[in-house]
């Protein structure tokens, strides 16, 4: 099928669980970039047109963490939840094509990751991999009256990768330069990364997760101020980070695995948070020197990433580090992150600088992948996945 120009609808929901990023774009074939091999696609010329956040309602919130890895949960109430979110994605992204004069060709949809499970493992007398993101996609499809692509990750899986992270193929394409070597830095509940050399080709993209991002610092500003999240890093700013126990922290075996990896609330979820949270008061009473420790963790398990793995595939010193995500808001978190990074010749900036705000990256992203799926084309970079070959990711919901 030859690619032509499609208005794309993307819809994210992060491991922070936080609610639903809808972005417009205008998707349409492009030229080759740089340096690309024949073999590899024209890159495609992307428009943001609109960008809105939804909030869960805190019933449906609730309901999304207590079935993430769950140990137990009926049938009946997961069967419930993937109607549900279904139906919140739609209402999202009816609501923000309300507000504007756009026909809309396609959507793309991530869901809601519930497991993710990205290396095999022992189960009823087979070992694999696996991974479940919900919401139903007819619930999209019936309200909205066009086709949705969403499951992306399954087929990578099945190629041999992990599943993750997807978003690298929209980094490429939107951020590789011949002269300048870029890693682009998300902070959602996990914080990842994608390191690309100057002019380097899509198969030699590195990226991975880091650790985590958000994730354990919102459950101890939930637990121990009450608010969903530590705005601006206010609160973190307050406090003094415990050495010892972020030094603790920070040999656990995900930060020694070699990439491709990826991480979750199975690693960083609420059981992590809450064992971090217990060292750090037995240290200090203080909840400020709890959340300033959670947030140095992130900025730390971030800069070491790029110490032994990203900077030493680049070319040159001076490299962009281009921050996306909620976590590119926490001012406390930016500042830890450049004193670590700016002596490694990282120079800070933000998605928003490049006409892409922080929070709209993981949609677009999935807007993309889309609109590869509708066109027959791969979705996956296996120097990212890990996988043995590319793969056209996606299942596709019709009206």
């Amino acid at each position: 099928m030859t690619p032509r120009a499609l208005t794309v609808a993307g819809l994210m929901s992060g491991t922070s669980a936080d609610g639903i990023d809808v972005v417009l774009v205008r998707i349409a074939p492009g030229t080759p970039a740089g340096g690309k091999t024949r073999a590899q696609k024209k890159t495609p010329k992307l428009t943001l047109l609109a960008h809105e956040h939804f909030a869960y309602p805190a019933a449906l919130r609730r309901a999304v963490l207590a079935a993430m890895n769950a140990a137990v949960i009926s049938t009946a109430e997961l069967a419930r939840l993937n109607w549900r979110l279904g139906l919140a994605y739609a209402e999202a992204l009816k609501a923000t094509v309300r507000k504007r004069t756009i026909k809309l060709d396609l959507v793309g949809c991530h869901g809601q990751t519930l497991y993710h499970q990205a290396r095999a493992e022992q189960y009823a007398g087979r070992r694999f991999a696996c991974t479940w993101q919900v919401g139903e996609a007819q619930a999209i499809a019936a309200a909205l009256h066009v086709p949705v692509v969403s499951n992306f990750r399954p087929a990578d899986i099945f190629a041999g990768g992990q599943g993750a992270p997807l978003v690298p193929l929209l980094d490429y394409f939107l951020f590789v330069d011949e002269k300048r070597g870029r890693v682009l830095q998300n902070i959602g509940g996990i914080a990842n990364l994608t390191a690309i050399q100057p002019g380097a080709l899509q198969n030699s993209v590195l990226a991975f997760d880091t650790g985590p991002g958000n994730m354990t610092i919102d459950w101890l500003t939930q637990k121990l101020f009450g608010k969903p999240f530590d705005r601006n890093g206010a609160l973190a700013a307050r406090g003094s980070v415990l050495e010892p126990v972020l030094q603790e922290a920070l040999r656990h075996p995900f930060f020694r695995m070699r990439p491709p990896k990826t991480a979750g609330r199975e690693q960083f979820g609420g059981k992590y948070a809450a064992e971090l949270l217990e060292k750090c008061f037995a240290r200090s009473k203080s909840p400020h020197d709890a959340l300033a420790t959670a947030t140095a963790l992130t900025a730390e398990s971030i800069a070491r990433s790029y110490a032994r793995w990203a900077m030493p595939r680049m070319k040159e010193r001076a490299v962009d580090t281009i921050v996306s995500g909620g976590g590119a808001r926490n001012r406390t978190l930016m500042r830890m992150l450049a004193a670590r990074l700016e002596p490694l010749g990282c120079e800070l900036r933000a998605s928003d600088d490049f006409g892409l705000p922080a929070e709209a990256k993981e949609a677009a992203a999935f807007a993309l992948l889309a609109w590869r799926t509708w066109h027959r084309l791969p979705g996956n970079v296996p120097s990212a996945t890990g996988a043995r070959q590319e793969a056209i990711l996606g299942q596709v919901t019709f009206v």
